[in-house]
């Protein structure tokens, strides 16, 4: 039997600022654009992906840092895990921070870009539910210029890219509270998550938000629990809950999030493993929050 090799990219072009890479994209559809390329350079290795052009994005320099912006940070799409990671960012956006530092080895974080992560839509991708948590919003340019579009509706395939279209930046409120980000693996060490939590603290509007990863194509939202455990915090004196409310949000959160199944089947050994992860990972992550 005769294998063959995926197919050679044609070309490589190295744009210095968006503009130029939109035009870029505009003038090859056929062509993907590329940042650190984990996810993609797998998916070429596997034969899965046989672009017939690139457009990097590694010398586009406004997209690789962050500014503040009427309340918000303005992230570079560019931006890249080890670079989140690092002690000025956490202090920024903390969860985002430990999900930088969470998402695999060094070469991995050194390589991997916030937009990438976004973009490639994985459901094992540690920003996304950090992102959904804290309602963040993407600057899209294309050649019609910029718009912004809720994050969420990206990651659901409601509202996808359009030809020649790039994620240049990520808005995020400063919500200037409490925010955690945590995540359970198959493996000891940094791996692809089984299940991961993150919650935001929203003191403004008196709100807990909370956002469950990897266990669905797309970050959950479990609305209910959130309204109903910030109506029993006490947001202006110590935010402190008795450890039962702690545990009845996790298991909140897991049964909304790991529904039964349909009749009266029992739940299977994995998908009873499965909520107790989430439930124990929303417990831990609210409690963290709050103390």
């Amino acid at each position: 039997m005769t294998t063959h090799a995926p197919r050679a990219t044609q070309s490589v072009t190295l744009p210095a600022t968006l503009d130029a890479a939109v035009a870029a994209l505009t003038a090859m559809p056929a062509a993907v654009p590329v940042a650190g390329g984990t996810d993609l350079m797998a998916a070429v290795n596997r034969g899965q992906l046989r672009p017939a052009g690139l457009v990097g994005l590694g010398r586009v320099n406004e997209i690789r840092g962050w500014q503040y912006q009427d309340g918000h940070a303005l992230l570079g799409a560019g931006l890249t895990h080890a670079r989140m990671g690092r002690p000025d960012f956490a202090a920024l956006i903390p969860a985002l921070a430990a999900a930088a530092r969470a998402a695999g080895p060094p070469q991995i974080r050194n390589a991997g870009t916030l937009g990438g992560n976004i973009v490639t839509g994985a459901p094992t991708g540690d920003a996304l539910p950090v992102l959904a948590a804290l309602e963040a919003d993407l600057v899209v340019a294309g050649p019609g210029g910029t718009r912004e579009l809720p994050v969420s509706h990206l990651l659901t395939g409601r509202e996808l890219l359009g030809p020649a279209e790039l994620v240049g930046f990520v808005r995020v409120p400063l919500l200037h509270a409490p925010q955690v980000f945590l995540k359970a693996t198959g493996r000891t060490g940094p791996g692809r998550a089984t299940a991961s939590v993150a919650v935001v603290l929203d003191p403004a509007r008196r709100g807990v938000r909370c956002a469950v990863g990897a266990i669905a194509p797309m970050p959950l939202r479990p609305l209910d629990a959130e309204h109903w455990i910030a109506s029993l915090i006490d947001w202006d004196g110590d935010r402190g809950l008795a450890p039962e409310a702690l545990t009845a949000f996790g298991e909140y959160v897991a049964a909304a999030c790991v529904p039964d199944p349909p009749g009266d089947e029992q739940l299977p050994p994995a998908v009873l493993h499965l909520r107790r992860t989430v439930a124990a990972l929303a417990r831990r992550a609210l409690g963290r929050a709050l103390s």
